[in-house]
């Protein structure tokens, strides 16, 4: 899938033979080395992996440009990249789209600065209007155009020591959802997943936004989750679904994706509960860390969430470079705004509707 291979490859590496650099595109949907090297960079997650490129690729029709630096014979860098075409919005590069964080893996040898030189390259051959990458340290005087929280449990003490780092307000909120009556099932199966999106459809209209579409949450379920590589968390009710949660791993390295809840039955501390088993049964299982994602900075309830956990906050940066101008721009988080008041007000059913049609065109 990767859109032109051959002419790419000589025009990223013609210009630099004499550095001993060469700069290939990998389709990490037919390649199986991809993953092997990911593998062996610690800061690697599942958002670097194939599974999540196959994700993208047939959900969205998104075309990977996934960028392998070798220098001196020596792997130094590699780069997962989606070019976003589209007949709304400009052609462009994203690492990665509607993907929290994933920075550049820099082996010995390889910088940010010799990932942005290739993708500049590449992108001009391509005609991109700009490339993002989403998270990384460049040198100084590179601003981000966009930061986020990020937060990140480290699992390796076992359940009993993540478990006496939880502040008070979530072993509170734990105990509200046992006192409540709430069971808690960990599954792979396509029904958890189907019942998780009925509660994320409702989620995303309360916070006013479209849905992501069923097929999306499909391809989750049939590249990621059924392979092992992620599961899903549900809370129920007697038998009806309080609240859920997706988790992705890696390495022994998770990821929490997505939540969702029942707003009418919030009171039942579904999302705490959940999350409480969620991180249970990754410590159970051996994972050393847990990254609840990115988090808005406006979005102080959601930080406090993820905080009560015991997770150690930090910053992600997005970088935005526009190969128009030549400069790296800024922009601003869209978390909220007039279409937030539109989609909360619109039906469940428009908003599912608008979700399956506005998201191939956006990142």
């Amino acid at each position: 899938m990767i859109p032109d291979p051959i002419a790419a490859a000589h025009f990223l590496n013609s210009h630099l033979a004499n550095a001993g650099v060469e700069a290939q595109l990998i389709d990490p949907l037919t390649d199986p080395s991809w993953d092997v090297q990911i593998a062996s960079h610690p800061e690697s997650s599942f958002f670097h992996t194939s599974a999540w490129a196959k994700v993208l690729c047939r959900t969205y029709g998104h075309h990977p440009a996934y960028l392998q630096i070798v220098k001196e014979g020596e792997l130094v860098a590699l780069l997962p990249v989606m070019e976003v075409r589209s007949s709304l919005t400009p052609r462009r590069g994203v690492s990665l789209p509607f993907t929290d964080l994933c920075e550049p893996l820099l082996f010995n040898g390889g910088t940010f600065d010799l990932v942005c030189d290739r993708l500049r390259e590449h992108g001009r051959t391509r005609k991109w209007k700009y490339f993002e990458i989403r998270g990384g340290a460049p040198a100084d005087e590179v601003r981000s155009s966009v930061a986020f929280y990020g937060h990140r449990l480290d699992l390796r003490g076992g359940v009993e020591q993540v478990f006496s780092g939880f502040d008070s307000s979530a072993r509170r909120a734990v105990r509200k959802g046992e006192r409540s009556g709430l069971t808690v099932e960990v599954s792979r199966t396509e029904e958890a997943v189907q019942q998780f999106y009925r509660l994320h459809a409702r989620t995303r209209r309360r916070h006013g936004v479209p849905p992501q579409p069923l097929s999306f949450f499909l391809s989750i379920y049939r590249e990621i989750i059924e392979s092992g590589s992620g599961f899903v968390v549900l809370a129920y009710r007697s038998a009806q679904p309080v609240a859920g949660a997706i988790f992705f791993e890696f390495c022994g390295r998770a990821i929490y994706k997505f939540g969702a809840s029942d707003e009418s039955l919030q009171a039942l501390r579904g999302n705490n509960f959940v999350m409480s088993h969620g991180i249970r049964h990754l410590a159970e299982n051996g994972a050393e860390s847990l990254h609840f994602g990115r988090t808005s900075c406006s979005n102080e309830g959601l930080r406090r969430f993820k905080r009560s956990w015991g997770a150690a906050e930090g910053t992600c940066n997005y970088f935005k470079f526009d190969l128009d101008s030549g400069k790296w721009e800024t922009a601003r988080d869209n978390a909220s705004g007039f279409h937030t008041a539109l989609f909360s007000r619109l039906p469940l059913a428009v908003n599912r509707l608008a979700g399956s049609i506005l998201y191939s065109h956006l990142d």
